[in-house]
């Protein structure tokens, strides 16, 4: 299966100021006052405006040779978490996700001036992201659904059992440049506001 390329206006991305809040240490129970509540609503209005969000995904069959290993799209591991993740499963979607670069920028022109907004800034930009990521998950859930299927929940490297250096086949399988991501040598990607994961398929 060829690679399919998901992308979605910046208007539509919920922006869930109380995710953000989240973020940045408050509750239901304690939230942010007054003026911090103004500052996360700024940034999310004005991190909107610059948004590209944009993703990658290919759909590939699971082979399991050996208890506890898996092997798809020419990746073969040895996983207690990821096995248990995609038990039952066939296949397994890997995506590639990212919000754009301008949300970098905003985020270090803050820390040059302001390291409060800074904070929030972060916090903005990964709201937006998990927003974005779990849009993509409802929509790779609702095509596998129509079919019949049912999906897991997604996984990342860095979780668990799945180290960071996995990100690097994810790239070697996956056309990232084309929605401009790129992946470092110490394994962060750029745009930072950005996510790799696995979603397990269980065809009907």
């Amino acid at each position: 299966m060829s690679s399919i390329f998901y992308r979605m206006p910046n208007t539509a991305l919920d922006g869930d100021e109380t995710e953000t809040s989240r973020y940045l240490g408050y509750s239901k129970s304690s939230p942010p006052d007054a003026s911090i509540a103004m500052i996360i609503h700024a940034c999310t209005e004005g991190m909107r405006t610059v948004l590209t969000p944009q993703a990658v995904y290919d759909t590939f069959d699971i082979l399991r040779p050996a208890d506890q290993e898996l092997e798809f799209a020419g990746l073969k591991i040895r996983t207690v978490d990821l096995s248990r993740n995609l038990h039952g499963c066939n296949r397994v979607v890997i995506f590639a996700a990212t919000i754009g670069v301008q949300a970098d920028i905003l985020i270090k022109r803050a820390q040059r001036t302001d390291s409060a907004k800074a904070a929030v800034m972060q916090a903005t930009g990964a709201m937006f992201i998990e927003s974005f990521v779990n849009s993509l998950n409802a929509e790779i859930r609702k095509q596998t659904e129509a079919a019949g299927g049912t999906t897991r929940p997604r996984y990342s490297p860095g979780y668990g059992d799945i180290p960071l250096s996995v990100q690097k086949h994810i790239f070697s399988v996956l056309p990232c440049t084309r929605i401009g991501l790129s992946l470092m040598d110490t394994l962060v990607m750029s745009p930072e506001k950005s996510v790799t994961a696995f979603i397990g398929i269980k065809d009907a």
